[in-house]
């Protein structure tokens, strides 16, 4: 069965007939004349003069035509894969490893701690000599310094959509900073009355939350910077203050050796966690992505309590270890010792398998969450690593507001978040650890 048209079929035909004309293979021409039943007489003026050649070379140029562009094809999809978005979506297993990427220098102080743009790529320091940092961490370029407070700053956090940035400091006050009008000092809220440590956007923008030495943790309005409440009940300096993902619980911990989660409206303490026996530098709670991997660590049953922002926490302690607890229960599952001096830091992995950490002894460390084995260790700087963050970019072009928006939802997929990881030190460097 031929593929041509009787027509086509003609053309070609005739167009052979041209061909062994030209070339006097006349056996040939009058045996196909014969065979193929065709009228034709050789023509020199006709269309058929020469176009078997034209079609032959056409058809060769177009084959190579159609090579150099797969080649340029496949050039342009390994360039694309090397783009940190696209590198991201290959690897979400991504760890740090080292060396880092970039060391970002410039503080005159120990890097206390460091934020991401959720948006760009931007990256925030806060440093004990009293500056904020801007820089571009794809690039490692610096970008500005942001200078207002009159002490060391301890803790910096962007608002969702990272308009503005929100600084504490042992000045007493807590500032924010508005990225969008030139990174200009906006508000000033009088925070505390002793060294305020921490301090985070509420889920929604429109409060933050801040921990102080004074003992206390305060929820702060933005729009009129008014004092909403003051939560009371740590004994001693509080560390650290995170809110959930909903906003409806509030993590703290404390010199006092305690985590505490409690109900940001009330006020009311939900539990009490003790089992570490030094100061408490850092809590956060775990994502809802990580909470298969806790229950096998713990071996708890999947039920279908699961979806539900806040259910479980990790604790970083002076005494070395971190310890993951149940919030609703306030039963400790695992505790994970390795470090070899005080943690400092901890920060989820995206795809909620592991768990970063940064310490004292100059590292950082990786643990498999679902068995609570270290499975890295990462010499990060050459003094104690004070501060640890993951990117927040999402790799998805939908923006990132609704996936924590429909935490409550049957089935919550975990956010692709770009791979990148910040540190920061007492040698004054920040480093940026990049696939």
């Amino acid at each position: 069965m031929s593929l041509l048209s009787d027509r086509q079929k003609e053309e070609l035909h005739k167009s052979i007939l041209e061909y062994l004309h030209a070339n006097n293979f006349n056996d040939a021409f009058n045996s196909l004349k014969s065979e193929a039943a065709v009228d034709y007489t050789p023509d020199p003026k006709s269309k058929y003069s020469g176009l078997l050649e034209k079609k032959w070379t056409s058809v060769i140029r177009l084959q190579k035509k159609i090579m150099d562009l797969e080649n340029r094809n496949a050039t342009l999809q390994e360039e694309l894969s090397l783009s940190p978005a696209k590198r991201a979506a290959l690897q979400t297993d991504w760890v740090p490893r080292a060396p880092a990427s970039y060391v970002l220098q410039g503080h005159r102080g120990q890097v206390l701690k460091v934020a991401f743009h959720p948006t760009f790529n931007l990256l925030a320091s806060a440093s004990e000599d009293s500056t904020v940092k801007i820089w571009d961490w794809e690039t490692g370029e610096f970008e500005r310094t942001l200078k207002g407070h009159t002490r060391p700053v301890n803790d910096l956090d962007f608002d969702s959509k990272g308009n503005l940035l929100v600084t504490c400091s042992s000045d007493l006050f807590i500032k924010i900073w508005d990225a969008q009008n030139d990174w200009k000092n906006t508000k000033t809220f009088p925070g505390h009355e002793h060294t305020v440590s921490s301090v985070r956007f509420m889920p929604g923008d429109q409060q933050i939350v801040s921990a102080s030495r004074d003992r206390t943790i305060r929820i702060f309005d933005i729009a009129t910077t008014h004092l909403v409440r003051t939560i009371s009940g740590h004994s001693d300096w509080v560390r650290c203050v995170v809110p959930s993902d909903d906003g409806r619980l509030i993590a703290s911990c404390s010199n006092d050796q305690t985590a505490r989660v409690s109900d940001p409206l009330s006020g009311e303490m939900k539990m009490e966690f003790r089992g570490h026996d030094h100061t408490l530098e850092v809590v956060v709670f775990a994502p809802v992505s990580a909470y298969p991997a806790i229950r096998e660590l713990a071996g708890l049953p999947n039920t279908d309590r699961s979806k539900k922002p806040g259910a479980f926490l990790a604790t970083g302690s002076r005494d070395k270890t971190i310890k993951i607890w149940d919030v609703q229960s306030g039963q400790m599952l695992r505790t994970l010792a390795g470090h070899d001096n005080w943690v400092r830091a901890i920060v989820f992995h995206p795809t909620g398998k592991f768990l970063l950490s940064a310490s004292d002894d100059y590292t950082i460390r990786v643990w498999e969450l679902a068995t609570g084995r270290c499975i890295k260790v990462v010499q990060a700087h050459s003094h104690f690593v004070t501060c640890l963050a993951w990117g927040r970019q999402s790799t998805s072009t939908a923006s990132g507001d609704g996936a924590k928006a429909n935490g409550t939802d049957g089935k919550v997929e975990p956010e692709k978040v770009v791979n990148v990881v910040a540190s920061g030190s007492v040698d004054q460097t920040i480093k940026i650890w990049l696939p």
